[in-house]
């Protein structure tokens, strides 16, 4: 391959040029995800948040006296994380587009599907750094909290940690998904919180309202079929649910989301 410099009078020939390691990509992105001051305070709030919030259940139950086992530690930092997670997906892909360096990104590497791939393979990295945290930080908790009420309970098992990757998963894709198809972090973020707060109670509503909705409700809400990946008790029926709407809002906005990505002019 060859690109020729008009009014120069020669062409630069990069057919022997080796093409960027995927490895270095990830790299690169990884680097990228905390070297800003946005990656970073996210980053450092994700991890506060957890502390925070595995401390105040810490508290409130030994007040309380409350009975408390290792999952439910891990489901406390769990319901924090799936909040954050997908705006750390959203930042993943629209911090360049927003801060205009993504020609500088898409020059030293014109293959855009790699880039994003790259990002996503950072995206699922930090998402286990984040499980792994969470999971330390119950095991801390737990073990506090059998100090101070004569025993702890170890109930989570092998069922309880899968889900959990799962779900925290498929979130940070979610909010990655979205982020590929508007390539704007606000309007990703109002975007994500509308589908993960309001969209249920309006699936709700229209379930209850209409019989012909309630059959088809359980096949578009996503969350709600995510429900059962926690414990792995899913039946056949309820895998189907979960693939039919993951499809509708996973796989169909980063698809179209990527389309544009390919597409889009960069300035």
């Amino acid at each position: 391959m060859s690109t020729t410099f008009p009014g120069l009078g020669h062409a630069l020939d990069i057919s022997s040029t080796t093409p960027t390691p995927f490895l270095r990509l990830v790299g690169v992105e990884l680097r990228k995800s905390y070297d800003t001051r946005a990656g970073f305070w996210l980053l450092a709030v994700i991890g506060f948040l957890v502390l925070l919030t595995e401390g105040v259940v810490l508290a409130v139950t030994v007040t309380q006296d409350e009975a408390m086992s290792y999952g439910d530690f891990v489901a406390a930092a769990a319901f924090v994380t799936s909040i954050l997670l997908p705006v750390l997906g959203i930042m993943l892909v629209t911090a360049e587009w927003g801060q205009r360096t993504a020609m500088v990104t898409f020059a030293l590497e014109p293959r855009r599907p790699l880039v994003f791939l790259a990002k996503a393979v950072v995206g699922l990295i930090l998402t286990l750094a984040t499980i792994a945290m969470s999971l330390v930080v119950g095991l801390v908790c737990n073990l506090l909290y059998g100090v101070m009420e004569g025993g702890a309970d170890w109930t989570f098992g092998w069922a309880g940690f899968f889900g959990f990757l799962i779900t925290q998963s498929l979130a940070m894709l979610g909010g990655f998904a979205l982020a590929t198809l508007f390539l704007n972090t606000a309007a990703a973020i109002v975007v994500f919180f509308v589908y993960r707060w309001v969209l249920p109670g309006l699936i709700a509503l229209g379930a209850a309202l209409m019989d012909w909705f309630d059959r088809i409700a359980p096949w578009i809400d996503f969350q709600s079929a995510q429900g059962p990946l926690y414990d792995m008790s899913l039946s056949g029926e309820e895998w189907g649910q979960l693939l039919v709407s993951g499809f509708i809002w996973l796989v169909v906005p980063l698809v179209i989301g990527m389309r544009r990505v390919l597409r889009a002019e960069v300035k």
